[in-house]
């Protein structure tokens, strides 16, 4: 079958197996990710702009607890949420934030800025205590295109987006404001959501709107080059159906297209930006969209997906950004009854591993990522 393809052709010249049962299902399997995975790379937060200044709030960070500190000044700082006294938890729920960061237990308190130990509350160290040994456990972060990633390894490279950190330059992302926001726990393992995620053999019987939308994965993939018959030679044409120039329920923009797209970019009608493990970026021509995923469990994930929308767009008389979700909405419900389908199947005992499609090439790569970054796990 190899042999039908182009050499330039993404879809895969075999098929080969997916992960075993266990990756999906045993509690061991899932805490050397938690301690890799999660632990090494990028994790989204959410936008900068939610975390208000003069604020402590609280977040996970694949199952670690971390505190995010927005000065008034609009800087930010990120910390493990555990105190170096007895490991107390510093932050419940989002608070006003000072010059000082001080645990409610036995008031250790620590500078916002830098998280060293100021204070020892009551008690009284000897001279074997070193204080500049005992400050906050710094997470990293950087903001990138208007979202803030933490990052709990030593010393994190970069965060590398699938598409590269230009990806989304053209479009005015410091300046857009949250909108929408909706949330589902799915019963279901995280990385079966990627998986789902990462191919479109299941959209024409599971997405019939989304088909309407985006004729091209009413043949079950995700791009022209995917085609058992592409050649390079093919023109390239736009994703979207005739008329239709954004994701909304009539496909029209929902308010002013964005001044500095290319040509190129308002044909394509959408880009994604995926940066795993934690969430992907859908960026439109008068809107951009994030989906976040958090694991609760091998068996359970949080989903979050929010819009943007500029100020402009916000401010039009009767706008309503739930009306403009709506359709994207109804694609993540079918993702995600999809993904509790899968996890239900995977849990029968005649379920060993699977095999994959040559359209299903994502999905190999995600597993080899999954495997290469658990490579010295305990």
């Amino acid at each position: 079958m190899s042999g039908h393809f182009h050499p330039l052709s993404p879809l895969l010249d075999h098929c080969p197996e997916t992960l075993p049962r266990e990756a999906y299902l045993d509690a061991g399997w899932y805490g050397r990710e938690m301690a890799t995975i999660w632990a090494r790379n990028w994790v989204c937060a959410g936008r900068l702009g939610d975390f208000p200044r003069g604020t402590l709030r609280p977040v996970d960070v694949g199952g670690a607890p971390v505190i995010v500190a927005r000065a008034a000044d609009g800087g930010v700082s990120a910390y493990h949420n555990a105190c170096r006294h007895r490991g107390a938890e510093i932050c419940a729920g989002e608070a006003a934030l000072g010059r000082l960061i001080s645990c409610p237990y036995h008031a250790w308190s620590y500078a916002a800025s830098d998280g060293r130990l100021v204070a020892t509350g009551y008690g009284t160290p000897t001279d074997d205590f070193v204080k500049s040994e005992n400050g906050l456990r710094v997470v990293s972060h950087v903001v990138w295109n208007g979202f803030l990633y933490l990052n709990r390894a030593a010393e994190p490279g970069p965060p590398r987006p699938d598409a590269g950190l230009e990806a989304l330059d053209h479009w005015p992302m410091a300046g857009l404001v949250t909108g929408h926001r909706h949330e589902r726990v799915l019963d279901c393992n995280w990385k079966v959501f990627w998986e789902n995620y990462n191919e479109c053999l299941h959209c024409p019987g599971i997405h019939p709107e989304l088909c309407d939308m985006v004729p091209i994965y009413g043949r079950g993939i995700m791009s022209a080059p995917e085609a058992a018959d592409w050649t390079p030679e093919q023109p390239k044409a736009g994703n979207l159906r005739p008329g239709a120039q954004s994701w909304t329920m009539t496909g029209k923009p929902c308010g002013p297209v964005f001044e500095g797209l290319t040509a190129e970019e308002r044909q394509d009608g959408f880009r994604f930006v995926t940066l795993y493990p934690s969430a992907y970026i859908v960026a439109h021509v008068d809107y951009v969209r994030c989906v976040r995923l958090q694991p609760l469990g091998p068996e359970q994930t949080r989903l979050v997906a929010e819009w943007y929308f500029s100020p402009a767009t916000l401010a039009q008389p009767g706008f309503d950004a739930a009306d403009v979700a709506a359709f994207a909405k109804i694609v993540l419900e079918q993702d995600g009854d999809a993904a509790e389908m899968n996890q239900r199947g995977i849990r029968s005992p005649s379920y060993t591993r699977g095999r994959l499609m040559p359209q299903e090439f994502d999905i190999h790569r995600f597993h080899t990522w999954v495997l290469t970054e658990m490579e010295g796990a305990a």
